[in-house]
């Protein structure tokens, strides 16, 4: 054990999810605008559509929604959403979980970041 283990382990998820909150570093005002023209035709904030709902996607399992028919490959990942793993989700799905059925990636960095910072203001 280093010593950065014990006070890593007594902070949790506060720690965790400040340095997701830290790392998105983006724009959540532009993040709704993107939002509204890259992920609405799918998603929605609050109910399930073609996607599962984004409203306190931040800090859930994926494919955890219940009642959403998620691919088997989303139902059996252990992931829980934090910014960085949503960056990478929206880059590159199928690179992060195989067997995925998103077909849609966002190729630029920042709108990805602003897409994060506002997928963080949405509670459940």
């Amino acid at each position: 054990m280093t010593p950065w283990d014990k006070p890593l382990r007594r902070r949790g998820l506060v720690l965790l999810f400040a340095a997701a909150a830290a790392h998105a570093g983006g724009d959540a005002a532009r993040g709704e605008q993107a939002y509204e023209a890259r992920c609405s035709g799918c998603h929605s904030v609050q109910a399930d559509r073609i996607g599962p709902r984004h409203a306190g996607v931040l800090g859930r399992r994926a494919g955890s929604v219940p009642g959403f028919d998620y691919s088997p490959a989303l139902q059996h990942s252990t992931i829980v959403w934090t910014a960085p793993l949503l960056e990478r989700w929206l880059a590159d799905p199928e690179a992060l979980i195989p067997g995925q059925r998103m077909g849609y990636s966002v190729p630029d960095a920042a709108a990805r970041a602003d897409i994060v910072a506002y997928l963080g203001t949405l509670k459940p």
